[in-house]
């Protein structure tokens, strides 16, 4: 029977003994309050939290400008939506 190689995410190959102390580890338990927090998914724009993603349907031809002038101006297109978004809203009545 051939031996199963236990790699870590890295690519790190793991021996006998580093297992048998992952799993010793393990027995005794964490102490969460050490753990380090993971945060997941994009920093929010604002300081109200999470930002609500707003989806928009355009031509062709505009989604090959906005992306020339993303490229151009060294922004994001999501950048420049906004930007546009939030200067329609502020003059609208």
């Amino acid at each position: 029977m051939t031996k199963k190689i236990i790699t870590t995410a890295g690519g790190d190959e793991l021996s006998e003994a580093d297992i048998e102390a992952l799993a010793d580890e393990a027995e005794r338990g964490y102490d969460l309050t050490k753990a380090k927090r993971v945060t997941v998914g994009r920093p929010p724009l604002g300081a109200a939290g999470a930002s609500p993603r707003v989806q928009v349907r355009v031509d062709p031809d505009l989604a090959q400008a906005l992306h020339a002038c993303a490229q151009k101006e060294q922004r994001s297109v999501s950048a420049i939506a906004r930007t546009a978004l939030s200067e329609y809203v502020k003059h609208a009545d």
